[in-house]
């Protein structure tokens, strides 16, 4: 590489880095509009359950198929692009495997990443076969058609580009490294277990095209690396980055636990104060807002908006859910999905409207999640329990009841019925006070 070269590699690179980080940026600010919660308490636990189940990927081996296959991905990937280091040095500097001082270290590094990087071939080859041959149950539903669907896809494409680059490029670099007497700038270094069945490819090329296609692979490489690193954005691939501080923030207490509703406390406590005056409007703050429950993403938790930034759109909780399997509407991996649409959608209100909100007569409640769908939720926990990142759909469905409930008055009838027994009665029961225990003397 000249000095040209190594300019424009330094102003691929510095675009590159700056577009993915403008976006990390807007994606925490997103996540900021969310009201607070405190996830501090046990931090050992939480480093635990992060190192288990986003590094150590404990769930997803749950079914182990898809688990060994997607460890083999992540795996791979990761440690492949280990060598970016080194791509970034040599681009910068015009060197050449300029870790190639390491020797025996070296080539055992390179050989591990080839290997990785024919498996990663393998198991996305596997991943595109359930989706797109065996058509798995889970991969057909409404949630995923158009783009969803298309994203899934497209991340399989990438990476398939990305290790085949990597393959042909050390290939192409093998064939230079044994040609008689050594040619250019390419030094013997490597070990190459798979691409040396791709080298014998450029056999009967003169060594200036094998140079050409070289170059070609190793800046295809990299500028496909750059370019998918800013795809993530808006992907449902996110997950890679996000699945580590989703899983270190996630809920602690127990399944079926629910936390009481800071604005119900503090009203409660507004009515028991004597000195309270009870035509002031009540207070708001991050962590009481001026609603009971949630009727948009700025109503609930910055926890539950990373969590719907998090969702591999996978499709266990939905595939698991009772009430999916009867037919009905409820697709927990849909909340997510449209909790992340609607979140998209009003910082994209941000950015129009130069860093603020101006209210635009949507919500997520009603014209993204139907309040059929809410109700459907028999809020027994099978989808927290599958979610391989420890998401938890069922704690939007819960707060959006809840403003359906304490906002609207709009339970199903039989709710309200029972709501309305329990305080008139003291029981669920249309019964009276005095035959509200007549239960126990039944046989």
């Amino acid at each position: 590489m000249n000095f040209l070269d190594n300019v424009l590699f330094a102003i691929i690179l510095v675009v590159g880095f700056g577009y993915f980080f403008t976006n990390v940026k807007k994606i925490i600010r997103n996540i900021k509009l969310g009201t607070d919660i405190d996830r501090s308490d046990n931090p050992k636990e939480r480093w635990k359950n992060m190192a288990m189940i986003a590094l150590g990927q404990s769930k997803m081996v749950k079914r182990p198929v898809a688990g060994v296959l997607h460890i083999i991905v992540y795996v791979g990937f990761i440690i492949i692009n280990i060598e970016l280091l080194e791509i970034i040095i040599d681009g910068l500097f015009g060197t050449h495997r300029v870790f190639a001082f390491l020797g025996g270290a070296y080539d055992f590094l390179i050989g591990s990443f080839e290997v990785l990087a024919a498996l990663v071939l393998l198991a996305v080859f596997v991943f595109w076969s359930r989706r797109n041959v065996i058509k798995l149950k889970r991969f057909l539903s409404a949630d995923l058609n158009g783009y969803p669907k298309n994203d899934a896809n497209y991340i399989l494409y990438f990476e398939v580009v990305l290790m085949s680059l990597f393959l042909l490029m050390n290939a192409s670099d093998l064939h230079l490294q044994q040609v008689p007497g050594g040619f250019s700038h390419f030094i013997k270094a490597g070990s190459f277990p798979v691409s040396q069945f791709i080298a014998p490819v450029f056999d009967g090329m003169s060594n200036e095209i094998v140079m050409l296609l070289s170059e070609l692979f190793w800046w295809l490489h990299i500028v496909g690396i750059l370019i998918f690193m800013n795809y993530l954005y808006y992907s449902k691939h996110l997950h890679i980055i996000l699945a580590f501080p989703n899983t270190y923030f996630a809920n602690l207490k127990p399944q079926g636990q629910f936390d009481n509703l800071a604005s119900v406390t503090t009203e409660v406590k507004l009515m028991m104060d004597p000195n309270a005056d009870p035509f002031a409007a009540p207070a708001t703050t991050d962590s009481v807002p001026n609603k009971f429950g949630a009727s948009d993403v700025m109503d609930l938790n910055w926890v539950q908006l990373m969590n719907a930034y998090t969702c591999t759109e996978c499709g266990r909780c939905t595939s698991s859910c009772p009430a999916n399997q009867t037919g009905k509407k409820l697709s927990p991996r849909k909340i997510m999905m449209d909790t992340r649409d609607r979140l998209e959608e009003v910082g994209r209100n941000i950015d129009k409207n130069k860093g603020v909100f101006v209210p635009d007569s949507i919500s997520l409640l009603n014209n993204y999640i139907t309040a059929e769908e809410l109700w459907a939720c028999t809020s027994c926990n099978a989808c927290v329990e599958e979610c391989p990142v420890n998401i938890s759909p069922l704690s939007i469905i819960m707060d959006m009841r809840r403003y359906l409930v304490m906002e609207q008055s709009a339970a199903p009838m039989p709710l309200n019925a029972m709501m309305t027994n329990i305080e008139n009665n003291g029981a669920p029961w249309q019964y009276s006070q005095q035959d509200r225990l007549n239960w126990k003397n039944e046989q």
